[in-house]
C-alpha cells in the first residue's frame, strides 16, 4: 500500500472562537495535482497554513508520509514541502538569486555556504521559472508578476515532495500563468511532484488540476474528477454562478462562466 504523502484527519481550525474548517479529511495522490477550491473566507489558505505546521489544528491532524507534522521540526518538514503564499511582498534588497538561494537552507549545515549541488539546483530552478536573465535583479524593484516567478523558482530550488500554491497565478501575465502551470504539470508528471493549488480562476484548475475539493460551509462539500465536481449545481451552490464545465475549441477542459445567479 502506497502512503499518500500528506493527508488529513477531521482537521479542525478556529481563529478568534470562530471555527474555520471543521472535520476536513483529504489526502494527496502521488504525483496528481490537486485544486482547492470555495469561495473567500472559507478556509483554504488556512489549511494550506495547517499542512506545512505554520498553524496547528485546534483537533485531528496533518500527516506527511504517515507522520504527524505535529511532532516533526520545520526543517524536516521544509525538506519534503515547498510553498508558494498568496502575497509575494519582500521589503528586504535581495538579489533573485539570493532569494532562490533560500530554498537551499533546509539542506544545508550552519555556517556552511552553498555546495556545487546546491549551486546547479539553484540554476535549473531559476531556468524553469523563468527568471535567469534578472538573477542579479533585486527583488524589491520587481513588478509582482515577476516577483511571482522569483518565489515559484525559491520553491522548486527545495526539490520538494509536495508543492502548496495559494493563488499562485495572481499577479502573472495570463502568458506566463499558462507556462508556470505547464511547468507544474510536468514536474507532476516527469518527476511525481505532488500539488496542491489552491485557486479562484475555475478555467484554469479545470485545465490543469487532476483532482478538486470544493470547500463549503467550513467542510468538505465535494471531492472528485474535475468533470464530476464542476457540476452547475455544485458551482452554484458554492460560488453563486451559473456555469458549466466543458471543453474549448481545442479540446482542453474549462469552465464556461455566464454570470451570478440571479437571487430570489
Amino acid at each position: 500500500m502506497v502512503t499518500a504523502p500528506i493527508e488529513t484527519r477531521d482537521l479542525c481550525y478556529e481563529y478568534n472562537q470562530r471555527q474555520i474548517l471543521d472535520r476536513v479529511s483529504f489526502s494527496l495522490h502521488p504525483g496528481e495535482i490537486l485544486g482547492i477550491l470555495g469561495p473567500n473566507g472559507c478556509g483554504k489558505t488556512t489549511l494550506l497554513k495547517n499542512l506545512n505546521k505554520n498553524l496547528k489544528p485546534m483537533k485531528g491532524c496533518v500527516l506527511l508520509e504517515g507522520n504527524d507534522l505535529e511532532g516533526m521540526h520545520k526543517k524536516d518538514i521544509a525538506r519534503h514541502i515547498a510553498s508558494v503564499p498568496q502575497t509575494n511582498e519582500i521589503r528586504f534588497a535581495f538579489t533573485v538569486r539570493e532569494i532562490v538561494e533560500m530554498g537551499r537552507m533546509p539542506f544545508q549545515e550552519a555556517l556552511r555556504g552553498n555546495s556545487s549541488e546546491d549551486e546547479r539546483i539553484v540554476e535549473e530552478a531559476m531556468e524553469q521559472a523563468g527568471v535567469s536573465s534578472m538573477a542579479d535583479r533585486y527583488i524589491n524593484t520587481m513588478s509582482g508578476g515577476e516577483r511571482q516567478r522569483v518565489i515559484i523558482a525559491r520553491a522548486l530550488a527545495q526539490s520538494p515532495e509536495i508543492l502548496l500554491m495559494d493563488e499562485p497565478t495572481l499577479h502573472l501575465d495570463i502568458n506566463m500563468q499558462f507556462e508556470v502551470l505547464d511547468l507544474i504539470s510536468s514536474l507532476a508528471r516527469k518527476r511525481g511532484l505532488s500539488v496542491i493549488i489552491v485557486s479562484h480562476d475555475l478555467p484554469m484548475v479545470a485545465r490543469y488540476c487532476d483532482r478538486m475539493i470544493l470547500i463549503h460551509d467550513r467542510k468538505v462539500f465535494a471531492e472528485g474528477a474535475p468533470e464530476d465536481i464542476l457540476t452547475p449545481g455544485n458551482m452554484r451552490t458554492v460560488f453563486n454562478i451559473d456555469a458549466e464545465y466543458g471543453r474549448d475549441e481545442r479540446g482542453n477542459p474549462t469552465v464556461k462562466l455566464f454570470g451570478a445567479c440571479r437571487r430570489p
